[in-house]
């Protein structure tokens, strides 16, 4: 009786492991599969989601490339760099803004905080957070 207890667990226990999506076993080895954000208007893209996903972001910070000014008007150089995650609901949440000019962190950060709203990536089939990392020369 035992044994056949534990067939059955064992049974269901396999079943249950192989039907993850985005999982795959080779092996000793477990892998998942990432799937990256999809930026709106890439779901029926012809493209894979990735380079639409980079053609779109590149899309978005030249329309939202603003030169940061100081208190005279004039034009501040100098570079940023912005970390962000694209969050479980498809959302630009900021983890980290490196650069010496306050002023340009701050015009960095407004560019990366207006993209738009998206379907949010995917790992082993559940919604994750996505890193990117956008470096900014002003």
């Amino acid at each position: 009786m035992m044994k056949k207890i534990f067939l059955i667990l064992f049974l269901f226990t396999g079943a249950a492991s192989f039907a993850q999506d985005g999982v795959n076993f080779s092996k000793n080895t477990m892998t998942t599969k990432e799937v990256p954000p999809v930026w709106p208007g890439c779901e029926n893209s012809k493209a894979s989601s990735k380079a639409c996903f980079k053609e779109k972001l590149t899309q978005h910070l030249k329309e939202h490339y603003r030169y940061a000014r100081d208190a005279e008007g004039n034009i501040i150089r100098g570079k940023s760099v912005v970390s962000f995650v694209i969050n479980e609901e498809g959302r630009p949440v900021i983890t980290k803004v490196e650069g010496p000019e306050k002023a340009l962190n701050e015009e960095a950060k407004k560019i990366i905080l207006a993209i738009p709203q998206m379907k949010p990536g995917e790992l082993a089939g559940k919604p994750t957070a996505i890193k990117y990392k956008v470096p900014f020369t002003f």
